[in-house]
């Protein structure tokens, strides 16, 4: 079988896997749904994301070390990843294929000159890897599996899936998408440019595999020095624009085999010897300019947050998702693959856009009111499937402090306010308790206080009463629906005196549950209406947002949560 043959099943065989594994990464008891499959598998393959947050963290989660095998195989075969198991890659090489299958020979060739622009992404590696050993892990930005991840899961999955996947029928929708759409859309379409162009001049991964094949010991290249003559096609079709019929530049070489494979005379082949033309480690990269970029991405950290550049934007209403790690570890680890995202059924967890600050772009947090419910009491999917244990693994009994963890008390993601100026009861005499219904926690951590206020312009004149019915001098101009069992009617001058329930008022008729007492001299009587204003007790709120969410209240809600409040008393913790 052709070696190109055997490049081409393994690409699509780890496209269809890791695919695959994005929709399975949903909640529910189908086979296909998240019920022990390996959905991290081909993000744990990535040594990017091992070395930065060995840098940033000092330690090696356990399931990142497939990651050193594939570097470890990389030293001694070369950019195999990049030519037979990268996702984005096998999509860069097939986008760019279909646009070149009938453009000329010598614009095939032309295009796969090497450039000092394959040296960008060894800069983009110094910066990362900077920015990593000083705490702050931003790799996930460009390293090509979390961003082929983070555009599938939650940019191309919802366009095929509305309203299938969803909890009540309903779709998913994600903040920034269409942001996060368009880069992957922008990467693909850069292959009309150049071929893999991303792969070429961007992917920092590529830049690392492109370091460790320095001292490779099989590599492609010609097996002698004799001219081949001016065909080129072994450049024609170069992946890599590695220069396969000169001086071959190693690092920049994917294995694509195309050369091997085009090679009419057989000159270039595979093995353990240098290419008879010569050879070149790297391209042509200012040292100067690699040294900048590590002292700049070394310093953006520190930087960031002496002058609070990390925390700009930063929203008090920044919520991680449950099980995430304080907010400096949990930016040493998260490399914002949208796992959490995907698997979430409440679709509460979104990619932090504005909330965040400029180090947490693109990390998962929690949209109460963009996702479809609150955080689930019963759910502890996302803590399943974070492939670097930004967000641990928990279980449902940590998170609802139950069995072992009852002295320690649930999981907290916040604490939720009632904002008096937009509540309701408290702003607009209008009555509502649905903060206090959708509240999961048992006993409930919103409570409601009953008042009775008078209803403005609810003055009323009776001008006869027959028991329980009344008949009105005039009927009251307030425009409310007063059959709902809210509102009262009290004589005028007593508030001390009993009221009684309004049945229903048609016109001037009104009926109420139970005659009223003597009324007195001028027979007048008020409408007041009884409020049931809610107040938080922080000991109880474990900030689950299903208040938020549920809020009658459209555009900023009246009852929002906010990161945890450190003074409060009472059993509970936040994950350490």
């Amino acid at each position: 079988m052709r070696i190109v043959v055997v490049r081409r099943v393994s690409q699509t065989f780890f496209v269809l896997l890791f695919l695959w594994f994005c929709v399975v990464a949903t909640v529910g008891d189908a086979f296909w749904q998240l019920r022990g499959w390996p959905i991290n598998f081909i993000l744990s393959l990535d040594p990017l994301t091992a070395l930065a947050t060995v840098l940033a963290t000092h330690t090696l989660y356990a399931p990142l070390f497939w990651a050193v095998l594939v570097l470890a195989a990389t030293f001694f075969l070369g950019r195999f990843f990049c030519g037979f198991a990268c996702p984005l890659g096998a999509l860069n090489q097939f986008t760019g294929w279909l646009w070149r299958r009938r453009a000329g020979a010598a614009r095939r060739a032309a295009e796969n000159v090497p450039g000092r622009g394959q040296g960008v992404k060894y800069v983009l590696l110094a910066f990362f890897l900077g920015t990593a050993a000083l705490g702050s892990v931003q790799t996930g930005l460009l390293d090509p599996l979390p961003l082929v991840a983070r555009g599938v899961n939650l940019a191309v999955l919802p366009l095929v899936d509305p309203g299938r996947f969803g909890i009540h029928g309903e779709g998913r929708f994600y903040a920034g998408a269409s942001a996060i759409g368009l880069l992957l859309l922008a990467i693909l379409a850069a292959n009309l440019w150049r071929p893999r162009f991303f792969c070429r001049y961007v992917c920092p991964l590529g830049a690392l595999f492109g370091l460790a094949v320095r001292f490779v010991p099989w590599r492609i290249g010609k097996a002698d020095a004799k001219a081949c003559g001016t065909c080129r096609r072994c450049e024609e079709y170069c992946e890599g624009g590695c220069r396969p019929s000169g001086e071959l530049l190693l690092s920049e070489c994917v294995l694509c085999m195309n050369c091997l494979d085009a090679c009419p005379t057989g000159r270039i082949g595979f093995g353990a010897r240098p290419s008879a033309c010569g050879e070149r480690a790297l391209p042509d990269l200012s040292r100067r300019g690699a040294l900048v970029a590590l002292a700049a991405g070394a310093l953006a950290a520190p930087l960031w947050r002496v002058g609070g550049a990390e925390a700009l934007g930063r929203s008090a209403s920044l919520i991680r998702p449950p099980g995430a790690l304080d907010e400096d570890r949990f930016l040493a680890r998260c490399i914002r693959c949208g796992q959490c995202m995907r698997v979430c059924p409440a679709g509460v967890i979104q990619p932090a856009v504005t909330v965040a600050g400029v180090a947490g772009l693109w990390t998962p947090a929690l949209d109460y009111r963009l996702g479809r419910a609150g955080c689930l009491q019963n759910c502890i999917a996302c803590g399943q499937v974070c492939p670097t244990a930004a967000i641990r693994p928990f279980s449902l009994a940590e998170k609802l402090g139950r069995g072992d963890f009852a002295a320690a008390g649930p999981l907290r993601l916040g604490t939720a306010f009632v904002d008096r100026t937009r509540c309701l009861p408290w702003a607009m005499g209008r009555p509502c308790i649905v903060c206090q219904e959708v509240c999961p926690v048992s006993p409930k951590a919103i409570g409601v206080r009953t008042v009775f206020e008078p209803v403005f312009g609810g003055a009323v004149d009776i001008a006869d009463a027959k028991g329980a019915v009344l008949a009105l001098a005039a009927a009251p101009g307030t425009g409310r629906s007063f059959g709902s069992g809210d509102y009262y009617l009290r004589p005028a001058g007593f508030p001390d005196a009993a009221a009684r329930r309004i049945v229903s008022l048609a016109g001037a008729s009104l009926t109420l549950e139970k005659p009223l007492p003597d009324l007195g001299q001028g027979r007048r009587a008020a409408i007041v209406v009884r409020l049931q204003q809610p107040h938080v007790d922080p000991a109880r709120c474990v900030g689950c947002g299903m208040c938020e969410h549920e809020c009658p209240v459209s555009g900023l809600r009246a009852i929002r949560v906010t990161r945890e409040n450190e003074s409060r008393s009472g059993p509970g913790r936040m994950l350490a």
